[in-house]
């Protein structure tokens, strides 16, 4: 009964891990603030934790999960742990963003030939939409 229980136990936490991924990770704001911070530079978790108006606990739990994403990796100096950002995680989310990006480049492109053809057209017929008046109708 207790290898059950211990084997029970192993199986949830290692499915539980495995289901995190980098979206889930850059759902929450503090984990995305953490990440600001640490791309700036290695930081430790007391440093971090005093960034945050909440306990250094609630602050390890999020690290632990960018850690379990792979978006921060450990580096043992001493007796202190550094936080690094790793970069090459984030290709996953930039990757997937690459599709939308390429479709606002090209709205916003569509969107610049429309302003510059109406621009072009008010400006051969000598008008200027800030000078149009509006008459009321009362």
């Amino acid at each position: 009964m207790c290898n059950r229980t211990f084997a029970l136990i192993f199986a949830i936490e290692y499915l539980h891990i495995m289901r995190r991924d980098v979206f889930q990770a850059i759902a929450d704001p503090t984990r995305r603030a953490i990440l600001s911070l640490v791309a700036l530079g290695a930081m430790t978790p007391n440093a971090l934790a005093e960034r945050f108006d909440t306990s250094r606990q609630a602050v390890s739990n999020h690290m632990k999960i960018l850690v379990e994403c792979n978006l921060l990796q450990q580096e043992q100096r001493g007796r202190e742990i550094y936080y690094h950002f790793n970069v090459e995680q984030m290709k996953e989310v930039a990757d997937w963003l690459a599709p939308f990006q390429k479709m606002w480049e090209d709205r916003f492109t569509q969107l610049d030939t429309l302003l510059n053809n109406t621009k072009t057209k008010t400006t051969k017929h000598g008008k200027h939409l800030s000078n149009t008046t509006h008459k009321r109708r009362g």
